[in-house]
């Protein structure tokens, strides 16, 4: 069991005063803003890279090496912090991810730089998940969204700064300063968890589980470079389908490894038996594909359609962080003052659900109020509901289990933005090869590429639309628990009492 230090005035339920959680708070933001941040700032620059190095054939793996480690990894933090404690495993994820950023900024080639990334995502995959369990521990559940508001806008803010952020620097200084550029922001990180953070951890005499991990890692990793590889050709090659089916028994092995033979599963199968649980991992997946579905193509539309630099391509963001922000704030304030999740849940994805649709009708000559409309309606439903699936998830399990539940939640998101970008991205790779086969056809290619991309991308888009729907209706499905006030929620039973009305 985890319990907070008491202090001097804390705050109702908690061992902290509001002033301390605000400190600890900003230790944990930059923690996640490290990870959320190497999810889309080295885009801009991997255009310089793969020049620099002579081999624009290995770009790709710059994104997909820290994915896969990252995506893989997280799951295993959540248990071992739940045994070890979360301070130490997260400072030690800090110290991880710099190290990691230190060497892809000194990378000397492109084979060194996808391992160093590799290494990045090692430390990332704690980074996030982590961060929100110290919250669990911190805050008790009615007064989270208080306070998790904020975590909803460092991600969204990191979602859309990080191609702002990189497409600066690489234009006003090197593409080496995308990594250096963590490493004031880490070690500030460290200073402040280190200093103000308390938790007293009860040790557990506990064994881990080694052959779960092997499984889930390794059947997680091959079907992911399975997707990664079938993105890339836009076709389900050979090599796609074998890498995807072995992963998918090795994955098989490990839910079966975990069911009947692990003392200390990795991820309870029992957990899926709360309806929560279980209803708030769809829905993650889902909108962590859309989600990232959502910005990743955004840069790129800018840059190759409207010919604007990689600086100005992410200022061009700035709207739909702005919808984010507004949202992620007021929605945890309002979660807080009413104790109900479940509306902003279902609000957020039926925004979403038109967001989506929209960019599905971008074209060569969109206006720039219109764009910037999109991006706020598609980052207003964001931000509504973003951060909310971790708090459902975290107020319906036991203290003992908040480590491997928000993990849970984290690595479901990552995982559906991996899947969503290879998925989306080899959607509007043979449609633009199709269209501007037919524009050449029918025009001459008179209207040339930009025409054909924009096409490509709008029909990924429109092939996202239906998976908004689908989650916009499971949202429904979401049982509601009413928020207790109490931090301690150890003796809560797997079983969630009768849920609040809707």
């Amino acid at each position: 069991m985890t319990t907070t230090r008491p202090v001097s005035s804390p705050t109702a339920g908690t061992g902290y005063t509001h002033r301390q959680i605000l400190v600890i708070m900003s230790g944990l933001m930059l923690g996640m803003l490290l990870a959320a941040l190497d999810q889309t700032i080295v885009s801009t620059a991997l255009t310089t890279i793969s020049r620099d190095f002579h081999r624009p054939d290995l770009y790709s793996w710059v994104v997909t090496s820290y994915l896969l480690t990252s995506t893989v990894t997280t799951p295993l933090y959540g248990k071992i912090s739940d045994l070890f404690g979360r301070k130490r495993i997260f400072q030690f994820t800090i110290v991880l991810f710099l190290a990691g950023s230190a060497l892809s900024g000194l990378a000397g080639s492109m084979y060194q730089l996808i391992v160093f990334r590799g290494i990045q995502g090692l430390g990332a995959g704690g980074l996030m998940a982590l961060a929100l369990s110290i919250v669990g521990d911190v805050i008790p559940p009615r007064e989270r969204g208080r306070y998790q508001g904020y975590f909803g806008g460092v991600f969204g803010a990191a979602s859309v700064l990080g191609p702002l952020i990189g497409g600066f620097l690489v234009d006003e200084a090197s593409w080496r300063w995308v990594f250096y550029v963590n490493l004031p922001i880490g070690v500030v990180a460290l200073v402040v968890i280190n200093r103000v953070l308390h938790l007293d951890h009860q040790a557990k005499r506990a064994q881990i589980d080694w052959t779960g991990a092997v499984l889930l890692v390794t059947g997680v990793a091959l079907f992911l470079v399975g997707v990664q590889t079938a993105g890339e050709h836009a076709s389900l090659t050979t090599a796609a389908m074998v890498y995807g089916a072995v992963g998918l028994v090795l994955v098989g092995a490990f839910l079966w490894w975990e069911a009947k033979h692990a003392a200390e599963p990795i991820l309870p199968l029992r957990l899926f038996r709360n309806p929560v649980f279980s209803v708030s991992l769809a829905l993650t997946f889902l909108t962590g594909a859309i989600m990232l579905g959502a910005i990743i193509f955004l840069p790129q539309y800018m840059q190759t359609v409207r010919g604007v630099s990689p600086t100005v391509s992410g200022l061009r963001l700035l709207p739909m962080l702005a919808g984010m922000l507004i949202t992620s704030i007021a929605s945890g304030r309002l979660m807080t003052k009413t104790g109900r999740y479940k509306v902003f849940i279902v609000a957020g994805n039926g925004v979403l659900v038109v967001g989506i649709f929209l960019f599905s009708l971008l074209t060569v000559t969109t206006s720039f109020w219109v764009f910037s409309g999109m991006l706020f309606l598609a980052g207003f439903g964001l931000g509504l509901f973003m951060q909310m699936l971790v708090v459902a998830v975290q107020n319906g399990l036991p203290q003992s289990e908040m480590g491997v539940g928000t993990s849970a939640v984290m690595f479901f998101r990552t995982l559906g933005g991996a899947v969503g970008a290879s998925v989306l991205g080899a959607i509007l790779i043979e449609s633009e090869r199709n269209a501007l086969t037919h524009e050449i056809a029918r025009h001459g290619g008179r209207l040339g590429p930009l025409y054909a991309y924009t096409h490509g991308m709008d029909h990924a888009y429109l092939w996202a639309v239906p998976g908004a729907i689908i989650s916009f209706v499971l949202a429904f499905f979401l049982r509601e628990i009413k928020l207790r006030s109490a931090s301690d929620i150890s003796a809560r039973p797997l079983e969630p009492p009768e849920p609040a009305e809707l």
